[in-house]
């Protein structure tokens, strides 16, 4: 009888499993295919408003569920993205730095508590500045890519010493540790001590203890000057429509913003972050811990749709990126544009919406009303957004367009005679006037947030 059973309860289970294995795929695979056709249908939506030209991956729990190009990679030769196309990281770029000092540290060769003059024995207050706060921009030490003479100075060649020259005698904004300040020179700073301790260049370490051992082989440090096969060529908006980005010497951004990579190879480096191959699970968990403004170790550690959500983005010449990685969930989104223009965060946390169900917008495009250039003329001029930080609006013909200090220029679209709206980002711009009627200032709406721009001429 116990064994007549037995044998019962094996079919049933038998039973049970082929039912499963019979019925089941289809459902999953219609799920995949819904998911596969709302982002589709989302990020050609992107391509047509021209918010966006790049790839994107998107994964979950170790499967690739989404990859693909949109848009183009060089518009004059009308080559197409594909997953296989690369772009520019900038800021991206800084994790894998981060990661490297990481490395050194588990190897005795440097403490994150060490003092900068350690390394740099002049530095000024180099006694009260860490590695710690380098790595999580909390040094006080300027931004020298906000520096007035940076956009005509960044085709010029600049090792690391030469680049930590330009600021290193400045004074600082704040005491290290009180305040989050992003700055690139943090990690330019970060880049020079890696090569100092472990006797390699940034790039070399790089390749030989990261990239390699992840097999990330379309992921490197840029070389403008090198043939570099499925390269994408990045691009700016301007008056004239789309153009050719200006070019940057790679020295300049090093550690900070250097690298190159396809959306593949990103996940090949997010999966490696789940194991021990590149850093044991005490270093990930120091780097993974947010310190000031959420930031950790060259990462943002904050939540989305209520869920735990380690990102970052980056943007250089042409090129605008971002990974999301919802750790408990293993749920990842990789998007790479070469407009420097796009939105890559929103269009993220867009694609993070589709995949948990929650609400998003489908970009459309905007229809826009006619000013005559007497009204236009009335807010063109210079308008600061934070100290040290500009913009510029002026007038071509029966356009507005605004540009941000160091940043590309960017058409305004009126809406009404006092609010104007950016079609290739989700943002509005509205003129406020003073008791007098003179308008005096404006607020920048993007994101959920209000930024104020005040008019000095």
């Amino acid at each position: 009888m116990k064994a007549i059973g037995l044998r019962s309860g094996l079919l049933s289970i038998a039973w049970i499993l082929l039912i499963w294995l019979v019925f089941i795929p289809p459902v999953l695979g219609a799920e995949v295919n819904n998911l596969q056709a709302a982002i589709d249908e989302y990020m050609n939506a992107t391509v047509k408003t021209g918010r966006f030209n790049g790839s994107i991956l998107v994964a979950q729990k170790g499967e690739v569920m989404v990859k693909k190009g949109y848009g183009t990679a060089n518009f004059e030769w009308q080559i197409p993205n594909s997953s296989e196309t690369i772009f520019r990281l900038g800021s991206v770029t800084k994790q894998f730095c981060a990661a490297c000092i990481m490395q050194l540290e588990e190897k005795g060769l440097l403490s994150l508590n060490d003092q900068l003059q350690k390394y740099i024995p002049d530095y000024p207050q180099g006694n009260i500045i860490t590695i710690h706060h380098l790595l999580t921009h909390t040094s006080g030490i300027p931004n020298f890519t906000n520096f007035p003479d940076y956009i005509s100075t960044m085709m010029i060649p600049s090792p690391p010493e030469k680049t930590i020259d330009r600021f290193k005698n400045l004074p600082l904004e704040f005491q290290p540790g009180e305040k989050f300040a992003y700055s690139n020179s943090n990690y330019v700073l970060l880049g020079f001590i890696l090569e100092k301790v472990s006797g390699q260049s940034f790039e070399n370490y790089l390749q030989e203890n990261i990239l390699k051992p992840l097999h990330m082989e379309h992921t490197g440090y840029d070389h403008p000057e090198k043939i570099l096969p499925n390269r994408a060529s990045g691009y700016d908006a301007s008056s004239e429509g789309l153009i050719n980005t200006p070019y940057i010497d790679t020295s300049i951004p090093h550690a900070a913003g250097a690298m190159y990579s396809t959306v593949e190879d990103m996940y090949l480096w997010d999966q490696g972050l789940y194991g021990d191959t590149i850093l044991s699970k005490a270093s990930r968990d120091k780097m993974f811990t947010p310190f000031l403004s959420n930031y950790g170790y060259g990462w943002i550690i904050t939540k989305a749709f209520g869920r735990k959500v380690i990102a970052h983005d980056g943007s250089i010449n042409g090129f605008a990126t971002h990974i999301s990685r919802f750790v408990d969930d293993q749920v990842t989104v990789i998007v790479l544009s070469n407009f420097s223009h796009a939105q890559s965060s929103l269009i993220a946390k867009d694609l993070s919406a589709i995949v948990f169900g929650e609400p998003y917008d489908i970009p459309i495009e905007k229809s826009y009303i006619e000013l005559e250039a007497e009204i236009l003329d009335k807010y063109t001029g210079k308008y600061e957004i934070q100290p040290g930080l500009f913009a510029e609006i002026t007038r071509k013909d029966q356009f507005l367009f605004i540009q941000v200090q160091g940043q590309p220029i960017i058409q305004l679209l009126p809406q009404t005679e006092t609010q104007f709206f950016i079609q290739e980002v989700d943002a509005t711009l509205t003129f406020i006037t003073n008791e007098k009627g003179e308008f005096t200032e404006a607020v920048l709406h993007q994101s959920g947030k209000d930024i104020p721009l005040s008019r000095v001429k």
